[in-house]
């Protein structure tokens, strides 16, 4: 633990002066679920977010979350959102620093129909998971697949309704509890509806990158207002897996932080199969082989890294070839913008952004290295304790000193949005070393002001987290929510 505690002490040094927030501009990079144009129009396969922290109250585990389905409307009825039976959703894991999955979860969803003279989803209040009034029940199986050998880990395995009303779901925090499940080996799983995590002014961001508090910077005057999370009120389909560290790990150990066999790369995916035939009766079947349509790790990066020309192609590649598109990183976009859009920022570096590459592309040094390969994956120290139950941690992660959050791992609570507009603001350019390996990111020279007060106003989800496992937020309701710019929140 040498390294990593002269790293926490240089860092939490030279990053005093960002802690405190105040007025300054801010320009808007963020997440509105929907990457790139062509699985902007597939929202079952639709990857938003992931995350994977080692779980507080299980320290011996690790917590992976992966969200598909963007912007579900809570009072989408009567057909509401749920996984696709046609979709192949998959959890990765490498633990050989190659950009190739070692290990991967692999979900496979079926949907019953119980009475098909109804157009109701529930002809009752649901009570249990095996309710019969309950019209749309979803199961699933969970498979492991290593170094090409599957093992099945769990079959017919529930998922709770959607959480529709006062009438229909009269206890839904009981239905959701039920729907956790336990696999061998010491496992845990869910899968189902939540509240979406991710938070973020929308609004603002995409109406040409202004954002509310910092209105007076932009070319046309409006009054400072607070940050509008844009996501809240809707809901998202989240599949939270927990796993004892040993069964991720290369050789199947605990490790200590300074040991580089602690670290693991972690993506999601989301495939079909090539074929789909549409019958004149409105069925549809699949067949061929399975193509992969969506993928994500690190969050924010095929969003505003990858331009449009690029984002499909993207979708479609495997982390180990990421190296493809490794100019994109040394020369983001969104840094010529902070530059453009708001003079009175400190230019930083917008070509040879070596470090930007380092802390995305192949991890810090000390922290969270896998090696010289170059890919996209939510890098995670399992050797790092938590800081904090679930909620609690700083939401700067990293850039606050707090070793167990963002850009190491992702935990729910971390403000991805504010930490990589302050990343993307600084620069060391081509200079990596030794300054990223012994301060990591956003600091020294790099962390100046006005940059480093840069962030959309939205500092936190509009709904708590759970401490225990699934973690996530109940989701929200079809009766009653309010989404964030129509009301009060």
């Amino acid at each position: 633990m040498r390294y990593i505690a002269l790293f926490g002490a240089l860092l939490t040094a030279v990053l005093a002066a960002a802690l405190v927030r105040g007025a300054g501009p801010e320009e808007g990079v963020a997440s509105s679920h929907r990457e790139a144009p062509v699985i902007s129009e597939d929202p079952a396969a639709d990857n938003t977010d992931v995350y994977a922290f080692v779980s507080p109250d299980r320290p011996n585990t690790v917590t992976i979350v992966a969200n598909y389905i963007p912007l579900e409307e809570p009072a989408g009825g009567p057909n509401f959102n749920a996984f696709g039976d046609d979709v192949r959703y998959e959890l990765k894991v490498d633990n050989t620093g190659d950009g190739e999955e070692d290990i991967t979860y692999r979900f496979r969803f079926r949907t019953e129909t119980r009475n098909g003279d109804t157009f109701l989803y529930n002809t009752g209040p649901i009570e249990t998971l095996s309710d019969p009034d309950w019209n749309r029940p979803q199961f699933y199986s969970v498979t492991r697949v290593k170094h090409g050998n599957a093992t099945t880990l769990g079959r017919n395995l529930p998922t709770p309704p959607v959480n529709v009303g006062p009438r229909s779901t009269p206890n839904y925090g009981a239905l959701m509890h039920a729907a956790v499940q336990d696999l061998s080996g010491g496992i845990e799983v869910f899968a189902g509806q939540s509240d979406d995590p991710f938070f973020v002014d929308l609004g603002s961001v995409f109406d040409l990158a202004g954002l509310r508090p910092f209105n007076p910077f932009h070319i046309i005057p409006l009054d400072v207002a607070d940050g509008v999370d844009e996501v809240g009120g809707y809901n998202t389909h989240a599949i939270v897996l927990q796993v004892p560290i040993k069964q991720l790990t290369r050789d199947g150990k605990l490790h200590d932080a300074d040991d580089p066999e602690a670290v693991i790369g972690v993506y999601a995916t989301a495939s079909r199969q090539k074929l789909q035939i549409i019958e004149s009766n409105g069925r549809r079947s699949d067949g061929g082989p399975w193509v992969q349509v969506s993928r994500l790790a690190e969050p924010l990066i095929n969003e505003v890294v990858i331009p449009l020309r690029s984002k499909d192609r993207w979708n479609a590649s495997d982390p180990s070839d990421d190296a493809d598109f490794a100019s994109l990183y040394t020369s983001p976009e969104v840094t010529r913008l902070e530059n453009v859009l708001y003079p009175v920022l400190d230019d930083a570096p917008a070509t040879g952004r070596g470090d930007l590459a380092a802390i995305l592309l192949t991890g810090v040094p000390g922290l969270n290295f896998t090696g010289t390969t170059q890919a996209d994956l939510i890098r995670l120290n399992t050797g790092i304790p938590p800081s904090g139950p679930v909620g609690t941690g700083n939401r700067l992660g990293l850039l606050a000193g707090e070793f167990a959050g963002f850009p190491n791992g992702r935990r729910l609570e971390d403000d991805v949005v504010d930490i990589e507009l302050r990343a993307f603001a600084c620069g060391y350019g081509p200079i990596v070393a030794p300054i990223i390996q012994t301060f990591g990111f956003c600091a020294g020279n790099a962390n100046r002001s006005p940059n480093n007060l840069l962030g959309d106003g939205v500092d936190a989800n509009d709904l708590p987290f759970q401490t225990e496992f699934p973690y996530v937020p109940q989701p929200q309701q079809g009766y009653d929510h309010v989404h964030q710019g129509m009301g009060s929140p």
